[in-house]
């Protein structure tokens, strides 16, 4: 049994954070659901950016396209629908073996739609349509708009992948929305036994944007320092395991139970951004401190290559010392670090992330489309 098979064992599934055509036509994904070191495949625009402006697999799809008078958008997306539709029928026996546990496969909504409630229901209701696979999950940011718009496409019967949480209390108000949407599904007489979805909370980058302001404190050599030397690499563990908590508190609560008691699922944390951004930390630190039941670790290439290669798996590390962790948080807003600043910058910066890879994106594929228009 290979590390990533104890990880299965211990209760957490790993969906591979990373999609590109090569990957569905070499036969490389089908191996490694195969060898069961993936159980799902998550995308971003950021991921996709990589696959069709590095590499040309998707030349001779785009090209038709582009002499058929397709805009650069309207060519982006059906690529990304043919990708994501491919990818989804690898893992539908999964899917199936499992009763909808794993197997899915994550496309999300157009990055501009960030703060746009009606649009982002719109777009996940029209993508859902067009993948047409039930073991699709549509990506919608958790950002204050996002929100409304996640109740909506759970009440729709949608699977959602939610996105972009770093903080606490916006992690529960995504819980919130999800139990809300099964809530109307219920209040409607709709079943909710096949509705999943997980919610992606943010990992590495809180330790980047934490570890650098702990450095600013060090530099002033002050009566703070000693405290902040001892606290780099800490905050996005104890932020992750804080989320779980939450989340063992409101799936064992009543509200849930009723709801339970209909088929309805476990809103499973998913752990995203869990490669080491500071080489000093070790490449595998994201994921061997974050194990635990009913979770989903998505890691892109290198993480789940490092895994294999020398991950040690520790059952139930998201259960250990989570008063430590509520004390690590507590030490850093003593030192005057505000998690809620942190998280707030960082959820501004990953929709602008997202967003600026989109515009790149379409850039080069308008670029595409205009050599092969004026080369027909």
């Amino acid at each position: 049994m290979h590390t990533i098979q104890q990880l299965h064992a211990a209760g957490q599934s790993v969906w591979y954070d990373n999609i590109q055509r090569g990957l569905l036509v070499n036969g490389e994904l089908a191996g490694m659901i195969a060898r069961g070191e993936v159980r799902g495949v998550t995308s971003n625009p950021t991921i996709f950016m990589n696959a069709i402006t590095k590499s040309h697999d998707y030349d001779a799809g785009l090209v038709p396209l582009a002499q058929a008078g397709r805009s650069a958008r309207e060519i982006f997306w059906q690529l990304a629908v043919e990708d994501i539709q491919a990818a989804a029928d690898l893992f539908r026996p999964l899917y199936e073996e499992t009763d909808g546990g794993d197997g899915y496969v994550s496309l999300e909504v157009d990055p501009y739609l960030a703060n746009d409630t009606a649009g982002t229901l719109a777009e996940a209701q029209q993508l859902w349509q067009r993948v047409a696979r039930p073991n699709l999950m549509i990506k919608i940011p958790a950002t204050v708009a996002g929100l409304p718009a996640i109740t909506g496409a759970i009440a729709a019967g949608i699977n959602v992948n939610v996105t972009l949480i770093f903080a606490l209390e916006r992690y529960l108000a995504v819980m919130d929305a999800y139990l809300a949407g099964l809530e109307q599904r219920v209040t409607a007489g709709l079943p909710v036994d096949r509705i999943a979805s997980v919610a992606s909370f943010f990992v590495s980058r809180v330790d980047t944007k934490v570890d650098d302001r702990l450095a600013k404190i060090v530099a002033r050599g002050d009566a703070h320092a000693g405290q902040a030397q001892r606290l780099p690499g800490k905050a996005a563990i104890a932020n992750a395991r804080m989320a779980y908590a939450k989340y063992q508190k409101v799936f064992g609560a009543p509200r849930f139970q009723a709801l339970k008691a209909r088929g309805a699922r476990v809103q499973r944390p998913l752990w995203a951004s869990t490669s080491t951004k500071n080489p000093a930390y070790r490449d595998v630190l994201y994921v061997e401190e974050l194990i635990g039941p009913d979770t989903v670790n998505t890691m892109p290439p290198q993480t789940v290559t490092a895994f294999l290669d020398h991950g040690q798996v520790r059952s139930g590390s998201l259960l250990e010392d989570v008063a430590g962790a509520e004390q690590t948080l507590a030490s850093l807003e003593a030192l005057g670090i505000s998690m809620a600043a942190v998280t707030e910058a960082l959820e501004v910066e990953g929709v602008k992330s997202f967003a600026d890879a989109y515009t790149a994106l379409l850039d080069a594929v308008e670029a595409s489309r205009k050599a092969a228009v004026a080369a027909s």
